[in-house]
């Protein structure tokens, strides 16, 4: 029979992986939320981050085991891959989406697919099949505290997703830039007479949204190790939580992502669902909520006129 302590354990686990799915799910909905279209090609960005991150952090660290420089080494790490990432998401935007701003909405949805390929074949085939260890840049020997284990790097997942979601919503309601990328959401053409740089952005949403994939994707490394097709069903599971929140909707994104991670961790053991079949939870609650409420749960029904 399940005890309190391991719900609150599930609950606590499911948190942390929520965290990481809202993260990512951030630059599914920033994106859509401007340009109205999926960018597939997102999980395959937090694969490149986390490989970026994990080559950048052994570079640095060398031989050494001192803690201090460790750490150090790992938030460095970090800078470069988001730095990295969003370069990277900004190529890809005016090299693959650009050029078909004004085509059917299939074609940059296909062109999407494609870089997804190419990205993640292209890992497969630089650094091979093999998955690789993100060592701890800690010690993460549990804390257990009335018989509920949270790992130093649970705590480092949900403070680094927590601090990036209010800085990310400050910036959005706060900034000029958020400002603009509010104003480019809701018209492109009249946000152009008002002199804002629409192509500008852009750029801008998918560096930003880049950048916090590759923060997802070296957080969910030290559980799930770094490998070419890692970003596949991540990217997927972000998706979906963009959509159960309510995609285009930045606040929408971080509670689908907790809503996700939380009936990912308690779901599997309440129905008995084996956690390599857990995967079946987050599209099960896909088509539920496409039932129930097809915009999600902090989506707004727009109706456009003809």
């Amino acid at each position: 029979m399940t005890t309190l302590i391991q719900y609150l354990q599930y609950l606590v686990n499911g948190i942390t992986l929520g965290s990481i799915y809202a993260l990512i799910a951030l630059g599914y909905t920033m994106v859509y939320g401007i340009l109205k279209f999926i960018n597939f090609a997102h999980g395959d960005i937090l694969m490149v981050g986390a490989y970026t991150g994990l080559l950048t952090y052994t570079a640095l660290l060398g031989e050494s085991t001192n803690p201090v420089w460790m750490l150090t080494a790992f938030f460095i790490a970090m800078l470069v891959s988001m730095a990295f990432c969003a370069a990277l998401g900004m190529f890809i935007e005016r090299v693959a989406y650009k050029p078909l701003r004004n085509a059917s909405r299939l074609a940059p949805l296909l062109s999407a697919i494609g870089v997804s390929f190419i990205l993640s074949n292209g890992a497969a085939w630089i650094f091979g099949a093999q998955s690789r260890r993100f060592p701890y840049p800690f010690d993460n020997t549990p804390i257990v505290i009335a018989g509920l284990s949270i790992t130093p790097h649970q705590i480092l997942t949900v403070t680094v997703s927590v601090i990036m979601m209010v800085v990310l919503t400050l910036f959005v309601n706060k900034s000029r830039m958020g400002k603009a990328m509010r104003a480019t959401s809701i018209d492109q053409a009249t946000s152009e007479l008002m002199g804002i740089d629409v192509n500008k952005i852009i750029s801008m949403t998918f560096a930003i949204g880049s950048a916090l994939a590759a923060v997802g994707g070296i957080l969910s490394s030290f559980d799930f190790r770094v490998y070419a097709s890692m970003g596949t069903m991540t990217g997927l599971k972000a998706f979906v939580a963009a959509v159960i929140g309510g995609i285009g909707n930045i606040q929408g994104a971080m509670l689908g992502g907790l809503i996700l991670g939380v009936l990912e961790s308690i779901g599997a053991p309440l129905l008995g669902i084996p956690s390599a079949l857990r995967d079946t939870i987050a599209f099960a609650a896909l088509i539920i909520i496409l039932l129930v409420k097809p915009d999600g749960i902090l989506g707004k029904n727009e109706r456009e006129k003809v």
